[in-house]
């Protein structure tokens, strides 16, 4: 029989490399113990109830402005590298808690229009710090999700906070846990495999362009092992076919990848992970959670791909440049017209500034939300 209670559940199921939640840090804000939740187990109930996460469903992933309900949003999304890194986890003896916190939250900090709508704040911000969805993460985490009576943010534990902080890439947080690596290994392998899925389904690219690159062909090849000759006639079966495989393949792939590198650096704690990150004698570092070279180079060249015919094309270009200029007209209007924004973020103005407090508004609507609030204030 499984264990009862959490701590002998993770205590009997956990590697020695994984962070048991008995040896968490807390919280910023103490809170008493639940009385059979595990604090992760806490993070993860958090931010599925969180406002910033709900708002996920109507925010565009990549393809802004294009109707239709196959194309993932941010939140089909986030499900998407939820379960994979959670398949990652439990193959590596990884706290499955965690990591569902990690890969819930990773992306609640991005605003409307996907890329093209941080893209335009960061630029809005250049003279106040910027824009940056993971550190807007961090923001939401600690700040402006106001959801209990006795402090700001969502009292998340400090694993948590830590992770989402790896993610700005600032040179400022510690090294990162392999909970962290493997959210970060299957977000890639996610929008590497999904945005390319809505691409062929939107016209931009063929599964026959795809299908020359090396590790989409070699993909190809694991589906016909699979499953045989595939009707020529039905493309769309082909296609779930080859990507389904492209999927299975990498997070297999970086399983045995990553377990054999635990091995051979003898991992046996979460400090050794972090001293492998940090470099051993001062040497240079590494993560552990990464797939082979010649996988990591297939990689890039379908990235390379997708950017340079998908994301860059002129049919998304065109799209993007409109949707840009309807955000970059709102944030101006609620510049000179702040008082017009909720309470909460009016009165954050004299903290912030009147810039950074509105781009907070604005990186909260959802894409339908921005489109409503442009026609109703501007026409």
């Amino acid at each position: 029989m499984m264990p009862a209670d959490w701590k002998s559940r993770e205590s009997a199921l956990l590697a020695p490399w994984a962070m048991h939640a008995a040896e968490s840090a807390g919280r910023v804000h103490p809170e008493p113990a639940h009385p059979f939740r595990s604090p992760y187990q806490r993070d993860r109930d958090r931010i599925v109830h969180s406002a910033a996460f709900r708002r996920l469903a109507h925010k565009t992933q990549v393809f802004t402005g294009y109707h239709g309900d196959y194309h993932r949003s941010r939140l089909t999304h986030t499900l998407e590298v939820t379960s994979i890194a959670r398949t990652l986890a439990r193959a590596l003896g990884l706290n499955e808690d965690l990591v569902e916190a990690l890969a819930l939250g990773h992306d609640i900090g991005h605003p409307p229009l996907g890329h093209a709508g941080e893209d335009t704040l960061d630029d809005l911000l250049r003279a106040d710090g910027g824009f940056n969805h993971n550190a807007q993460a961090l923001r939401i985490m600690e700040f402006l999700e106001t959801r209990y009576p006795h402090f700001p943010g969502l009292n998340l534990s400090r694993e948590v906070l830590e992770a989402q902080a790896t993610r700005k890439k600032d040179g400022t947080a510690p090294a990162p846990m392999l909970e962290t690596q493997v959210v970060d290994a299957a977000d890639s392998i996610a929008y590497d495999t999904h945005d390319a899925d809505d691409a062929i389904e939107l016209g931009l690219v063929s599964l026959e362009e795809l299908v020359a690159l090396p590790l989409v062909a070699d993909a190809a090849a694991r589906a016909a092992l699979r499953y045989g000759p595939l009707d020529p006639l039905d493309p769309v079966e082909q296609r779930r076919a080859v990507l389904h495989e492209l999927v299975d393949f990498q997070v297999a792939e970086l399983a045995a990848e990553s377990r054999h590198r635990l091995e051979s650096l003898s991992i046996d704690s979460v400090a050794a992970v972090r001293d492998a990150f940090r470099g051993r004698d001062g040497g240079p570092g590494r993560r552990i959670i990464e797939h082979t070279p010649a996988v990591s180079a297939g990689k890039k060249q379908l990235e390379k791909f997708l950017f340079q015919r998908v994301y860059r094309s002129d049919r998304v270009m065109k799209v993007r440049t409109a949707a840009q200029e309807k955000l970059t007209r709102l944030f101006h209007w609620y510049c000179d017209h702040p008082d017009e924004m909720p309470a909460g973020f009016r009165e954050r103005c004299g903290e912030f500034g009147v810039p950074r407090s509105v781009a907070d508004y604005i990186a909260g609507m959802t894409d339908r939300y921005l489109e409503w609030d442009h026609a109703r204030r501007l026409g």
